[in-house]
């Protein structure tokens, strides 16, 4: 790859074929070469800055355009094309996975274990009351760390936290109100069919490298609304968890309800902020309060109860499970007889197996892409394609074993990274032998990319559902539960960019900041408006019988962004405000460099790697 640096000039504006390709290329990096350094500005990705040696080597250069048409070598819809560059990504980096283990990556998976175990012990209760005791606490333990560990051991990207998510929640409960409710159907294997399609739909958007297709259209615009909607479930959910309590518990335990809720969440708040009391306590307590502040705060009012006279109160508790066995009463065993079912259900099945994969496809590329941002310092290749194929394979799982699916958890993943953050030298040598005149090299962020974190929070969550360990959960109030959904709806709004456009909008217009030039707080403004009206919409729709179907709006949010938006507001102000979601640059670039080619007349420049450049 090297060895043609030299003879390779800077691609130009008028290379838009060869550009465009080579990013959508760009997912099948290869590992470098012997005394090489791994240059990725996304794990994963080449670097599309016009060196030869950014580009992967089966990527055409300009001026050799091979593999023309979708099922060419490198065409879109050449089956397996990213399934296998992502096997040799894995093959490349899977024993170097092995070898890093240290105090952070052991402080990680405690912090980890508790982010995704105890959101999952909330949702339990929801879908326990709305699924007709179908899915409780068990079947959710068991769904988040037998998944879990899978993709540990087997994924292309470990960073990615696996969980049953509220979007999921929203589906499954409605799913089994058409069922029950209005068909009269069992619920369990109409999942068992739906789950089965939807792996099935995995596997081929994985083959026909769909990431090409969807992800990298995606922007902005989409991701921060979807990540707004989380929050939005997340609040929604404590409200209905009081309001459930409210029903079955005296007015005096239901105060302390809302007592023990806003607690939670306050509390866990408080001391999420910890490293910030300097000069308060050591360092390392105040770290360990803000990594372990949602545990603590659970534990302390989890304890709250049994003290005083609070122990008198008919408090709701978390519905467990005795023994090794279904939540539901009318099951023995972790195993659905998906074949029991009328035929034309099988059938029917696909349409909510094809919402299912809508929604986890987008949730699942979206978690990756965040914990892998640039601001990880991520180095080592991920694996879209490979880990939709495996998510397709453990959904398919799930639902013959009766359990909830887990996929990408979004608040959880890049917390997950964040915890395995740290601070390298990549040059020591410069530190001891510096060049004179020239300044100390700076520390860059990287990550302990591993697989311990991850496999050993699954494992411990997947322990919890012994009898033992399930007693202890059964001791949790709901009001607890709630006051975590509070606390999750707000570490999700608080790092979503939409809630700073939120405070632009209620500041004066002589205290905000200055514009890039051709940009309006106009139409900043009204751009903010949107998402938020489209939220809600989308929200609304949850609420309905038509919620399985939201995920589908969501996706229709990408080209109404590409192709609609633009003819409403300025490229400026879009280039202020959005910009691609899995790679760098943003859609107006390419608008940009439409126009430079259309002042040239048409005519590009094409490139013979002897000759260089040439105008045609």
């Amino acid at each position: 790859m090297g060895d043609n640096a030299g003879r390779q000039p800077p691609l130009s504006n008028g290379q838009q074929d060869d550009i465009a390709l080579a990013e959508t290329q760009s997912h099948e990096a290869t590992r470098p070469g012997p005394g090489e350094k791994e240059r990725h500005s996304q794990p994963g990705h080449a670097t599309l800055h016009g060196d030869k040696d950014d580009l992967p080597h089966d990527v055409p250069r300009a001026g050799k355009k091979k593999g023309h048409g979708y099922f060419g070598k490198h065409g879109k819809l050449r089956p397996f094309r990213l399934l296998t560059a992502d096997f040799h990504n894995i093959r490349s980096r899977y024993f170097s996975d092995w070898t890093v283990f240290n105090q952070l990556v052991l402080a990680s998976t405690v912090y980890v274990f508790f982010t995704n175990l105890l959101p999952g012990i909330t949702f339990a209760g929801d879908l326990y009351v709305l699924t007709g005791e179908s899915w409780g606490t068990i079947e959710v333990v068991f769904s988040t760390g037998l998944c879990g560990i899978i993709f540990a051991l087997f994924s292309g990207q470990p960073l990615t936290i696996l969980g049953v998510t509220g979007p999921f929640t929203v589906l499954a409960e409605n799913i089994y109100k058409l069922c029950e409710e209005n068909f009269g159907v069992p619920f369990l294997p109409v999942m068992a069919w739906s789950l089965i399609h939807a792996g099935w739909m995995h596997y081929l958007l994985a083959i026909f490298n769909a990431h090409d297709w969807t992800m990298q259209y995606v922007t902005d615009f989409s991701a921060d609304i979807f990540s707004l909607l989380n929050s939005v479930i997340y609040f929604h959910k404590a409200v209905r968890e009081l309001q459930r309590t409210k029903k079955i518990v005296s007015i005096a335990a239901f105060l302390y309800a809302i007592i023990g809720c806003t607690g939670t969440c306050l509390l866990a708040i408080l001391l999420s902020t910890a490293n910030s009391w300097q000069p308060l306590f050591h360092r390392y307590i105040r770290m360990g309060l803000a990594e372990y502040a949602a545990a603590i705060s659970i534990i302390f009012f989890i304890g709250m109860p049994y003290v005083g006279d609070l122990a008198t109160l008919d408090h709701n508790r978390l519905m467990v499970q005795k023994n090794l066995r279904p939540s539901s009463p009318e099951r023995t065993q972790f195993f659905v007889e998906f074949w029991k079912v009328p035929i034309e259900w099988v059938f029917i099945s696909i349409i909510p197996g094809f919402i299912i994969t809508v929604l986890f496809y987008f949730d699942h590329e979206i978690s990756s892409i965040i914990c892998t941002a640039k601001r990880y310092g991520v180095q080592k290749p991920g694996g879209y394609a490979w880990d939709i194929a495996l998510l397709g394979t453990t959904t398919i799982l799930c639902g013959i074993l009766g359990i909830p699916p887990a996929n990408g958890l979004l608040p959880q993943a890049p917390l997950h990274s964040e915890s395995l953050m740290h601070s390298v030298i990549e040059d020591p040598g410069a530190l001891t032998d510096p060049e004179p005149g020239e300044p100390p090299p700076k520390p860059v962020t990287r990550v302990y990319e591993q697989r311990y974190s991850h496999l050993i929070q699954a494992v411990g969550i997947l322990i919890f559902v012994t009898p033992p360990f399930q007693h202890v959960l059964g001791l949790t109030p709901t009001s607890v539960l709630a006051g975590l959904f509070l606390f999750m709806g707000y570490q999700s709004l608080s790092v979503n960019p939409i809630l700073s456009r939120i405070g632009h909008l209620v500041t004066a217009p002589a205290d905000l900041p200055e514009l890039p030039s051709g940009a309006s707080w106009l139409g900043v403004h009204s751009y903010t408006i949107t998402q938020l009206v489209l939220t809600g919409i989308v929200f609304g729709v949850t609420l309905t019988v038509a919620a399985p179907g939201f995920p589908i709006i969501i996706i229709v949010l990408v080209p109404m962004r590409l192709h609609l938006m633009s003819k409403i507001w300025s490229r400026e102000t879009l280039r202020y405000v959005d910009g691609w979601a899995t790679r760098e640059g943003k859609p107006e670039d390419n608008e940009d460099d439409r126009r430079t080619d259309g002042m040239m007349g048409g005519k590009t420049e094409a490139v013979d790697e002897e000759k260089g450049p040439r105008v045609v």
